[in-house]
């Protein structure tokens, strides 16, 4: 019987227009992602760690990923993986870099979409410091195609922190934040410097996370890579409208990441996310597909 039905719907697809129906629930299409990446803590180290009460709440009312996972060590290759789809061939923390691979920014600006990247204490729009202060440009990697001749990020989508909106209606499609070392679980020691990122992101970010369930926004929070110990299991929490909550084992990392959201929006991908697959087990019903 169930040979038959298969033939009868491939007749019907052919030979009538008919499509069958997809099982997978479609990729729903935010109006914007906030991406923020924390450094160098394993999954254990934050999942249910008092230190960091705001980020667990995150995942008790989003969706955390428990099988994510970094691409390599140390952190700068990580960056440019979860922007570019690939490590371009860095292995440490070198500064300065010229690339010029396809990469977020280009895919997006490709099919009608906007990027910026907010990096707290950058000394000016479109910096290309390598250090200044507790500002590292190894944690921006979009600076790294600011005078690129193709693929360019131009210096207006290299902004401080200062710049992220007040007005969420303005920020653009997609954007990705990085604290400075002193915030984003670098520098110091645990649980101190667990707790200070953790209240960083509450007092910046929780605005953004209520605003978003009313105006099919996304929150993602992932790490660069874990602490060493543990094969680069890293948390990854999603928040918003569009996602389901709980705890979900589907298998993720940075080119999955950046497969997922360059799906959302009909991106072309780019280097190795091409051949990894979207998120699909966390999503409600979306109300359009792109």
């Amino acid at each position: 019987m169930r040979v038959r039905v298969t033939v009868l719907m491939l007749w019907m697809a052919l030979f009538s227009g008919f499509e069958p129906v997809s099982a997978q629930t479609p990729l729903p299409r935010p109006d914007h992602i906030v991406i923020v990446i924390e450094e160098n803590h394993s999954f254990a180290q934050i999942i249910d760690s008092p230190a960091a009460p705001y980020l667990n709440e995150l995942a008790r009312t989003g969706a955390l990923l428990t099988n994510s996972y970094g691409i390599t060590h140390p952190s700068q290759p990580n960056y440019i993986a979860l922007f570019a789809g690939s490590t371009e061939g860095v292995t440490a923390n070198t500064c300065p870099l010229a690339l010029t691979v396809p990469n977020l920014h280009s895919a997006l600006t490709q099919v009608g979409q906007t990027f910026v990247g907010y990096a707290e204490d950058l000394p000016a729009v479109g910096s290309t410091d390598c250090v200044a202060g507790a500002y590292v440009r190894k944690h921006s990697p979009w600076v790294n195609w600011q005078a690129s001749p193709i693929n360019t990020v131009p210096p207006a989508d290299n902004r401080p922190f200062a710049d992220f909106p007040t007005d969420f209606h303005t920020l653009p499609t997609v954007s990705i934040v990085v604290p400075n070392q002193q915030n984003d679980m670098h520098n110091g020691k645990d649980p101190e410097r667990i707790e200070r990122a953790d209240q960083w992101l509450r007092t910046h970010l929780a605005p953004y996370v209520q605003w978003a369930e009313t105006h099919n926004s996304l929150l993602i929070v992932t790490w660069d890579e874990d602490n060493g110990r543990s094969d680069n299991h890293i948390p990854t929490i999603l928040v918003g409208p569009m996602v389901r909550q709980g705890r979900f084992g589907e298998q993720m990392d940075h080119y999955g990441l950046l497969r997922t959201i360059e799906d959302m929006y009909g991106a072309k991908p780019v280097g190795l996310s091409r051949q990894a697959s979207p998120l699909t087990t966390i999503w409600t019903v979306p109300a359009s597909a792109p």
